[in-house]
Parts: structure tokens; sequence; C-alpha cells
């Protein structure tokens, strides 16, 4: 995935895109594979690094949604489970069967969370991960041995999928470029371009790497921004009322010790009536999230203290093992870009907010996807795309990611090892070791990440800066942010041999790192 091939055919103004993806998160990444793989010319221009804002901050799950089965939410959890079941054919080295268990404390709940599960199952059909059952307090206990036995009468088991959503966005923008999609990150969209009808016909950019313009012609422009799908939407219609609401979703990462164990713990109804997670992920455990109105769109949201407070007295109250803010190895923050285009939505509370995805077409042609979620990303993105073909008056192609294999594709990988993210590319890092033995060498004691991963992340993935590489590419910013920031000038000196760079730049990005970093520490 080679940056300078997709900015060599953004600087040539012969060419006409059929689509021009904007925002390169989760839709906009799909979008991209979905419309390259139908055989149309695509360009997807992402402001910043693919996955900055919401899609790195995710829980980590790739699931139906059983809050929202819960809320009655039928079609909306059919089509994220037949989703989360295709994710997992479609990319078995990124997405795993992950068990979970609700604890029971009280005699109702064993009968109604097996009975509720049971229908969870059913309309997962063909492509359930596993039945749901129900498990007395011994099974519970060998299964998450901090979960707290005072008033405990057993469980019911069930399974949901879990990932890595970065790593899963690098490879959906490696499967776009191996379609013959033109992606490229630090790239930010400056204006629409329209004819004398007002009709949008490309956009204006400039790649913030060099400070070079681009004028990009298209049929359809898809605005999958996210979170500024809104700022977007200003640039074509100025006064534009806002489609979007942010929600901010606050994740702690803490020790693999606070379970105890590899299965995942669902708390199914918190203080203000959401659900809470505490999911083992890549040898820690995230702890969360919540649900916050917010007001403000920022690229680094920060959790607010009564955020932090929420997610540590409420997985105190279900662990023997109860986390203090001085146990918290990352906090991050991402903010959700719910679709609350109704007309009291002003007045919802975001938990209430339907996770369905809006598709909105502006009397200028622009193509607006508002809402929807990680796990059915794919299906947004099939929309997306069937609405450009009739906007661009392209020749109509049918959708082929149902059963489309992500970069990467590997079955069988070792998914106790970070290493199993890479898939088949893996083999290919190996080799890096044979050009340079020291690449070889940890970049942190306490991790098993080498400078061999740091150098496969410049080379093939786009990485630019240490944020790239230690948020997205390898997310140790995200299991251990003190770790991060003692790893940064090994990933910096290394970067600065591969891009080229000198000394200045080194410390300049380390500098920036930390200061980035320490919005993810709680404690000194």
């Amino acid at each position: 995935m080679k940056r300078r091939h997709s900015i060599a055919q953004f600087s040539d103004a012969s060419i006409r895109w059929d689509v021009i993806v904007i925002g390169g998160g989760a839709t906009g990444l799909g979008t991209a594979v979905d419309a390259a793989s139908r055989g149309y010319r695509v360009a997807l221009l992402e402001q910043s690094d693919f996955t900055k804002s919401t899609s790195s901050r995710s829980t980590k799950l790739v699931h139906g949604g059983v809050r929202y089965l819960a809320q009655g939410d039928i079609g909306l959890v059919t089509e994220a489970l037949h989703e989360r079941g295709r994710m997992k054919q479609n990319a078995p080295h990124l997405v795993k069967d992950q068990r979970f268990i609700i604890g029971n404390f009280r005699w109702w709940e064993k009968p109604f969370y097996t009975l509720g599960l049971t229908l969870y199952d059913i309309l997962a059909a063909k492509r359930a991960f596993g039945r749901s059952l129900p498990v007395n307090r011994q099974q519970v206990t060998a299964e998450i041995p901090q979960i707290r036995v005072r008033g405990l009468k057993g469980g019911v088991v069930y399974h949901d999928g879990q990932f890595d959503d970065s790593r899963m966005a690098v490879h959906l923008a490696q499967t776009a470029t191996e379609y013959g999609a033109a992606c490229a990150n630090y790239v930010r969209v400056t204006g629409l371009r329209k004819d004398e009808r007002g009709k949008i016909t490309g956009v204006d950019a400039c790649d913030l790497l060099t400070n070079r313009l681009f004028h990009l012609h298209a049929g359809a422009v898809v605005n999958a921004t996210g979170i500024f799908v809104d700022e977007l939407m200003q640039m074509d219609v100025r006064g534009k009322a806002g489609l979007v609401r942010p929600s901010q979703g606050v994740h702690l990462v803490v020790d693999r010790s606070f379970l105890g164990g590899d299965t995942a713990i669902m708390i199914p109804k918190t203080a203000d009536g959401r659900v809470m997670f505490g999911v083992p992920w890549h040898g820690k455990v995230v702890l969360g999230t919540t649900d916050t109105p917010m007001s403000e769109f920022t690229l680094e949201p920060r959790a607010l203290d009564r955020e932090i407070d929420f997610i540590l007295r409420t997985a105190g109250a279900y662990l023997l093992k109860q986390p203090q803010r001085a146990d918290v190895l990352s906090v991050f923050a991402g903010l959700r870009p719910l679709a609350a285009t109704g007309k009291n939505a002003d007045e919802k509370k975001t938990k209430e907010i339907s996770r369905n995805h809006k598709i909105i077409l502006s009397e200028s042609g622009l193509i607006t996807v508002v809402g929807g979620k990680w796990t059915t990303y794919r299906r947004m993105a099939e929309d997306a795309v069937n609405r450009a073909i009739a906007v661009a008056g392209l020749p109509r192609r049918k959708c082929v990611t149902r059963h489309l294999h992500i970069h990467g594709y590997k079955k069988d990988v070792n998914q106790a090892s970070f290493h199993g993210v890479y898939g088949s590319d893996y083999e290919k890092i190996l080799l890096l070791q044979h050009e340079n033995g020291r690449w070889n060498e940890k970049l942190h004691p306490q991790y098993d990440y080498t400078g061999k991963e740091v150098v496969w992340a410049v080379r093939e993935e786009m990485a630019f800066t240490v944020e790239d590489v230690l948020a997205r590419r390898l997310r140790l910013l995200f299991l251990d942010a003190r770790a991060a920031m003692e790893a940064a000038p090994k990933v910096a000196s290394l970067m600065a041999k591969e891009l080229g760079e000198d000394t200045a730049w080194e410390q300049a990005q380390v500098d920036a790192f930390v200061e980035t970093a320490k919005g993810y520490c709680l404690h000194p």
C-alpha cells in the first residue's frame, strides 16, 4: 500500500473518479472496498490517519447488540448478527469468537437472560458463534475467577465477536488498494467542486504532508467523515442543520488479573441504564463504556473524571479485585456519530438514539452516511455505493463484499499473540529480520513488539508519525500509555531512517507523541 502511488493519481487532472470517498474510518474504508471491488474507479481521502477518531476507540466488539435486543430493535440486531458472521468469515485473522458471562445475583436473572440470549442465537441463525446456556456458580467462578462471589447464584454464557478495530481498518485500506482504489491519509478536503447547476463534480484537497493541492473530478462524492459529517455538509450548504449528535464513550485498560481468565464479563444494567463490559484484549482487559452527550467534535477527545469514576465504581461492584485509578494502564475516549435526525432528537438521551445508519442525499448530490457501528460497516458501505451508482449514473454492478476476503486473510492464526492480527502478512514481516538483525529487538522489555513491525508499518501501512505506529498499528498506546512513551524514541529512530528524516524530526515526533500520550494516563 504505497501512498505515493495514490498521490500521483490525485495529481492527474485527467482522471475522472467514479466515486470519491471522504473519510478513512470504518464506513469510508468499507465504502472504498465495496466500490473498488465492483470495478469502479475510487479515491479515498482521510484528513488525518486512518481511524484516528471514532473507529480506533471502540469496545473492540463485533456484536449484534444485546442492549438493542432489550430495546426491541429486532431489525438492527438481526442485521448486526448477520454482519458479525460475515466479518468473522471474511477476516478470521482479525475477528474471533469471544465467550461472555452475565453473572446472576437475583433468582429471576438466569431464566430471563437465558431466554433473551436464546433469541439472540436464533436471530443469528446459521451465523451464530456458539450457543447461550445457563451455568452454575462454580462454572462462573472457574471462568471468571475475579467475579464477585457474594450473592452470586450462577450465570448465563453467550458468544459474540471480538476484534482489533484499527488493524481491521488498515487491512481494509490494503484491500481497497489491491482492487485498484487510490487511498491516502493526511489529505484534507478543502472544498466541494460544483457545476453551474450546483451539482457536485468533485473536490479540492490538500496533501498535509507536502501542502500540495489537488482538484479531483468525480461522478459521486460520499461523505463518510463520522463525527465531522456536519462540517462537510456546511461546505455544501452553509447553515445546514446538524445531523449528528456526539456521544462520548470512555474505556479503561487494566491488567488481565482483574478478570483472571479469558472469558469476558457483561454487566447487563448499569446505574445509567447501559450495559458494561470487561473484555480480554491483547493480554489486557478493556472496561467500558460510557454514553455522555457532548457538544464539541474533536480528533482527540478526553475522558471526564466522572466517566472514569463511573467505570471504576461499576466494575468494582462486580469484581473481587476492585480497580483503582492507579491500576489504569490507559484510558481512551471516542465520540460516536449518532444519527439524530428526528424532530425530537435534541431531547433524546444519546443511549436511546438508534444505532441504525442513514444515507442522506443532498440537492447537490452529496451522499452522506450517518450513524451505524463497526459491526455493520459492510452493509453501510453497500448502501452508500448503491446510492452512488444512482447519483453518478454508473453501470450497475453487483456488490461482492459479503464473501470478500479481507487483506491478510488466514484461518487458524494464534489469537493469543499480537502477531496474529497480521494474518498472512506476518510471514513477510519475519523476513525483515534478515534485512537487519537489529529490527528483531524489542521496542519495550515488557511487550513483544519489535522494530520489524515499525518498519513494516512505514513501508506497507502508510504510517508517518510515531502516533500512527504506537496508537493504531501496534496499539501500545491503548494498552499501556507509559510503556508507549518509553518506546517512542526507538520508534522515532526507526521511522526516521525509513522516511529519510533527521534527528530534529525524531525529537519533534517524540515530543508530540508524549504530549498526546499524557492524555491516556491517569496517575503520575
